[in-house]
């Protein structure tokens, strides 16, 4: 597999066996919010530098040491990542980033508006009603672009 980003997001202090396992391999990871605990980016960063966003679970000491949101450089290309996507207060376009990632909503979600990817990884942590537990990933295309794909972690309730 080409070089890859390991998106997560709404583990809410869960951290899934899959979800590490699925995560292996990846150059950095990026969790886009309501991390949930302390111990979580740390076990996410024994596989690769994370990045990572306060959600609105992520309060207190631990919450405050969160961005709302951050800017990632990857491969050349300009992410940006906050935790509700009903925030976003920027036109990312104009502001030169590729992609949006983010969180919040539990729901697996890509869209490609204009030359932008919008992508919401889905909840790594517990079942949130009948939603499905997911990680994401993405690559640079042969033609530069960015490609991004759900994994499912179906495999545990």
């Amino acid at each position: 597999m080409p070089p890859y980003i390991g998106i997560i997001s709404d583990t809410h202090g869960q951290l899934r066996p899959e979800a590490l396992e699925a995560l292996q391999g990846s150059e950095l990871i990026i969790h886009a919010g309501d991390v949930g605990a302390e111990d979580i980016l740390p076990r996410l960063e024994a596989i690769a530098p994370v990045h990572a966003v306060r959600g609105n679970v992520d309060y207190g000491d631990f919450g405050a040491t969160l961005p709302p949101d951050a800017v990632v450089t990857w491969q050349g290309k300009h992410l940006y990542v906050l935790h509700i996507l009903a925030e976003l207060d920027l036109d990312p376009a104009a502001a030169g980033f590729h992609a949006v990632i983010y969180g919040h909503s539990h729901k697996p979600a890509l869209e490609t508006k204009g030359d932008v990817l919008y992508l919401n990884p889905g909840s790594a942590g517990p079942r949130r009603f009948s939603l499905p537990i997911t990680v994401a990933k993405i690559t640079l295309a042969e033609d530069g672009s960015l490609q991004a794909t759900h994994v499912s972690l179906e495999s545990t309730p």
